[in-house]
């Protein structure tokens, strides 16, 4: 393929051909051959396909927003001679990221690193990678696709927090209603058999007598849950990470969490931090206020609403008795009010450590 250089130089080459017979001067002819046997010998410079063992690895592939996460290029060379004027172009995201790589001896390999952005949460694809070949005066370049595309998932940050009491002991010999977490501890009641069900739960005995497949539902009883509630319009960083505090605190001491937008629900899991940190990454702006997530949440345990808008901050005391705690994590700039609710008002993650444990 040949450079914007090296059309150039055919171009030129036949013009100055043309201009040699035409004019009857022989030194136009000379630089236009010289033109010629340049191209000629730029294309015998790249045409040979390099044999070459390429693989890159991102590392980490999951990255707190912020922290540091790079690309690890390994080049070999496999062939017989040694290779020069290799450059790799790797696209991240929406930009591309090119890097030069030095000499490759024959049998040789390199090795080369540059780094990822996670300065915005989400999934960030990186590759195709390419390898471009060109010739030492630029004239022409091979380009050749290598390894396959990777992923980095950048994901919110977090404050290391305690799980927020919920203010009533919880029975250890049964719910106090249906909405209880599903389990393996506590015996709730029989129901019908759903696709999905463990067959070993399966009450046999019921099942005869009623003529309808029954299983026992076992329940986690005593453990609260902490319902997170985002309200997503306007949404900053900074709120997606109070979120995820909350949610990962709840989750890494082995209790229910449920994390939930004006738009629906986003992650519902027990015990694993990872799935909360994981969608919470790819949450972006809504534009359905929280005032129907609050109404329709289930009742019991902790209730944390995350908002930058001073008003739902105020509706939130609406729902206070159907929660044995409920806490408003503020990030916007006014003043805010919620009579009945534990107010957080917050404008760095750093601070939200210490006025959680202040509350």
């Amino acid at each position: 393929m040949l450079t914007p250089l090296g059309w150039g130089t055919l171009t030129g080459s036949a013009i100055l051909y043309a201009a040699g017979f035409a004019l009857g001067y022989p030194e136009p002819v000379v630089l236009a051959t010289g033109g010629l046997i340049a191209l000629a010998a730029a294309l015998a410079w790249t045409a040979p396909r390099p044999r070459l063992e390429v693989r890159r690895e991102v590392t980490p592939v999951k990255v707190p927003r912020g922290d540091a996460a790079v690309a690890v290029l390994h080049v070999r060379n496999l062939g017989r001679r040694g290779l020069t004027g290799l450059r790799a172009r790797d696209r991240i995201g929406a930009t591309e990221h090119t890097v030069d790589l030095p000499r490759l001896p024959r049998r040789g390999t390199r090795t080369v690193s540059y780094p990822l952005p996670t300065r915005a949460r989400g999934d960030i694809p990186v590759g195709p990678l390419l390898l471009v070949r060109a010739d030492p005066l630029g004239l022409t370049r091979k380009i050749r696709e290598y390894g396959a595309a990777a992923t980095l998932l950048v994901r919110p940050r977090t404050a290391a927090l305690a799980v927020p009491p919920s203010g009533k002991a919880y029975h250890l010999e049964g719910p106090t209603s249906d909405n209880a977490p599903s389990g393996t501890v506590t015996f709730h009641t029989l129901r019908e058999y759903v696709a999905g069900d463990d067959l070993r739960h399966v009450h046999w005995r019921s099942s005869a007598r009623t003529g309808t497949l029954m299983v026992r539902q076992l329940i986690d009883a005593g453990l609260p849950t902490t319902t997170v509630v985002l309200d997503t319009r306007g949404l900053t960083e900074l709120a997606v990470d109070a979120a995820a505090s909350v949610a990962v605190a709840a989750a890494g001491t082995g209790f229910p969490v449920r994390v939930v937008t004006g738009d629906g629900p986003v992650a519902e899991t027990k015990a694993d931090a990872e799935i909360v940190l994981d969608r919470l990454a790819l949450v972006g702006p809504g534009t359905a206020g929280v005032t129907e997530a609050l109404r329709l949440a289930r009742g019991g345990g902790s209730l944390v609403l995350v908002t930058s808008d001073a008003a739902e901050a105020g509706r939130v005391a609406g729902v206070r008795r159907r929660f044995d705690r409920v806490i408003c994590v503020y990030v916007g700039t006014g003043a805010a009010s919620a009579p009945g609710v534990t107010l957080i008002p917050l404008t760095h993650l750093d601070e939200l450590a210490l006025l959680w444990g202040n509350r």
